[in-house]
């Protein structure tokens, strides 16, 4: 498996508000997801229905605890 590029929570912030990412909470539990999302991000759930929609030039940040 390749290595997974990090990221710094200071650059996904801005790329997220800029419209370049979309950050999404990587929990499959609603709960969790109301509880531990971060401003801007959108659940798993969401995200899985809106798959299809999104640009492949859209760069996805995935995040959890």
């Amino acid at each position: 498996m390749p290595d997974v590029p990090r990221v710094k929570p200071s650059e996904t912030r801005e790329r997220v508000l800029s419209g370049e990412a979309l950050l999404v909470c990587a929990y499959d539990d609603e709960e969790k997801f109301a509880t531990m999302h971060l401003e801007g991000a959108v659940s798993l759930a969401h995200f899985r229905q809106r798959l299809l929609h999104v640009p492949k030039s859209k760069e996805i940040v995935f995040y959890c605890s």
